[in-house]
């Protein structure tokens, strides 16, 4: 079996952090993976923000809570986050932006990373709270949430993958 093929059934979503937060150098190497994902008919409609800055993680881990309407913390005390945005104008925006996530999830993985996907980025940023964030870095358009990738260290034991449901394989020849 490949070694990347071992690193997929290996990787598994964190949910327990450390508080370091991962270089700025670790993280653009997970974004770039991400921008390396495959987009419908080239036009990578995704965008990525990563948020190191803790004021910042804490609201957005706030404004995630209450999509949920939870008063915890839906992002397991991780120091980072990259949202994972796309322009809604592109066809295929949800497809590529979830290409994007795994991209930059297996990439984590493979640079001693723990992340998981949290969803509801698209409720955050439909909200004038999230609207106010994208218009602060310029960011126009129609741009929806796709994820939100929390990253770090893992502060948990690795688990070992379940095992995997029969009959989801089929050929047809």
């Amino acid at each position: 079996m490949g070694e990347m093929l071992e690193g997929l059934k290996n990787r598994r979503s964190v949910r327990k952090y450390t508080d370091e937060i991962p270089s700025e150098e670790l993280l653009k190497e997970v974004m770039e993976a991400g921008l390396y994902a495959a987009s419908g008919m080239g036009k990578q409609a995704p965008i990525i923000i990563a948020v190191t800055n803790r004021e910042v993680r804490d609201r957005l881990s706030k404004m995630n809570a209450d999509v949920m309407g939870a008063d915890s913390d839906p992002f397991y005390g991780a120091p980072a986050v990259l949202i994972v945005l796309a322009d809604k104008a592109v066809g295929t925006y949800i497809y590529d932006g979830s290409l994007v996530m795994g991209n930059m999830m297996n990439a984590a993985y493979d640079m001693g990373l723990a992340a998981c996907w949290i969803h509801r980025a698209k409720e955050m940023f439909e909200t004038e709270e999230g609207k106010a964030i994208l218009k602060s870095l310029g960011i126009e358009g129609e741009y929806e949430g796709i994820g939100n990738l929390i990253i770090g260290f893992s502060a948990e034991a690795e688990k070992a993958p379940a095992p995997r449901k029969a009959g989801r394989m089929y050929f047809i020849r």
